[in-house]
């Protein structure tokens, strides 16, 4: 029996009961669909993921002291009580692979202006900090020598522009932090959302110094960050870091005093984390499909019970077992592919759904719809072989006989 014949009867076949073979199908549009959708989800929000955390600064450094605290009690034997100072900025700026070099001191409490008022956190910093983390100004300027005259000034992002200054340009105001005027010389290109949903236009920047001293009456440093010269010098940078911080201190302990976290080890963490979750995902999504395709076998079984006859006479005939097996494979072939190609537009506008009215980021891939379909003809073999099987073994005297 020729391909042709095999079509025709095929099609005769799944079009003589359209509910059933639409339930079948429907079945396997489901899985495809939701196959698709769900790596595309997983996907989508890896590149998002990593674009943004790319936007921070792809060659950015975090420089912490290699302890914890919980309340005021120190954690870990092996943990060190190092604080860095101010003298480590100054020795970190002559590092072979490091171009920048920026503390961060923290302070806590409410930006007010007038009757406006929001509650933000004011960052100490040096003119580098907006190097590292990729932040431009827009208007006005950012702070350069102040930080050594502990100047009462700040740069501010869009939101806070937005909250404090609703009724125009900032520049020349005055910000009242902690009952503390601080002038806005400068404002800050807006930059969106960052990796974690944090609202990175949500920032008012301070002379580190003024910070520590004025705000937090302190010279401990709790971050450093620096940027490396190039993209790829983590490692190098990090190990000289290292070095000079305990070259400082005279450091002879095997454990290290400080911890030292590139941007790539962020990105990469945070990667892997949305690939095990994208995995998850499919692997919930392929059930679907694996349902589809017991749907697909209980169908083929139902329709060589109903078929006994049918079966029966062909074989009689002349039809031999092989042509029995293949013309059953190829109806259940044929409902494998129709719900594959139906999944796949089905799983594509789902994406784009999902995308425009929740605002998830997606990205369908080519490997996914190539991989789907190929599922989909082996879904089609798979669980249409035993039945078929059973079909081509039908002993002909008795399919006539069957009622």
């Amino acid at each position: 029996m020729n391909l042709f014949s095999l079509a025709r009867i095929a099609f005769k076949a799944l079009f003589r009961n359209r509910m059933r073979t639409f339930l079948s199908v429907l079945g396997i549009v489901i899985g495809v669909a939701a196959v698709i959708t769900m790596v595309a989800m997983g996907e989508g929000s890896k590149i998002s993921i990593r674009e943004k955390m790319t936007a921070m600064g792809t060659n950015a450094m975090t420089i912490s002291p290699n302890y914890a605290r919980r309340g005021g009690v120190q954690l870990g034997a092996d943990e060190s009580r190092e604080a860095l100072e101010e003298a480590d900025v100054l020795a970190l700026q002559k590092a072979r692979y490091i171009n920048a070099v920026s503390p961060l001191v923290s302070a806590n409490g409410q930006a007010v202006v007038g009757n406006n008022n929001w509650p933000v956190q004011l960052s100490g910093v040096s003119s580098d900090y907006l190097k590292i983390r990729n932040y431009e100004i827009e208007s006005g300027v950012m702070f350069d020598d102040q930080v050594d005259k502990m100047a009462k000034v700040c740069v501010i992002g869009q939101t806070i522009v937005k909250n404090l200054f609703p009724e125009g340009n900032p520049l020349g105001k005055i910000i009242r932090y902690k009952g503390i005027p601080l002038k806005v010389i400068g404002v800050l290109k807006p930059k969106g959302t960052g990796s974690f949903g944090q609202d990175q236009d949500e920032v008012i920047l301070a002379p580190y110094k003024t910070v520590m001293r004025r705000f937090n009456a302190t010279t401990e440093i709790r971050t450093l960050y620096v940027n490396t010269i190039e993209e790829g010098y983590a490692e190098l940078a990090s190990e000289e870091i290292l070095s000079i911080l305990k070259e400082r201190r005279n450091w002879a302990r095997p454990t290290e005093p400080f911890r030292v976290r590139s941007q790539e080890e962020m990105i990469e963490m945070v990667s892997s984390t949305s690939q095990i979750l994208s995995l998850v995902l499919t692997a919930i999504a392929g059930i679907s499909l694996f349902v589809g395709g017991i749907g697909i076998m209980n169908i083929m079984y139902v329709s060589v019970t109903e078929r006994t006859r049918e079966i029966g006479l062909r074989m009689a005939l002349g039809a031999r077992s092989r042509d029995i097996l293949l013309q059953f494979l190829f109806e259940s072939v044929l409902i494998s592919l129709f719900g594959g190609i139906a999944g796949i537009l089905f799983g594509v506008l789902a994406s784009s759904l999902v995308q425009k009215i929740l605002e998830w980021p997606m990205s369908i891939s080519w490997t996914s719809i190539l991989v789907s379909f190929g599922v989909c003809f082996i879904t089609g073999v798979f669980f249409g072989w035993y039945p078929a099987k059973k079909a081509s073994r039908l002993d002909p005297i008795e399919a006539l006989r069957f009622e």
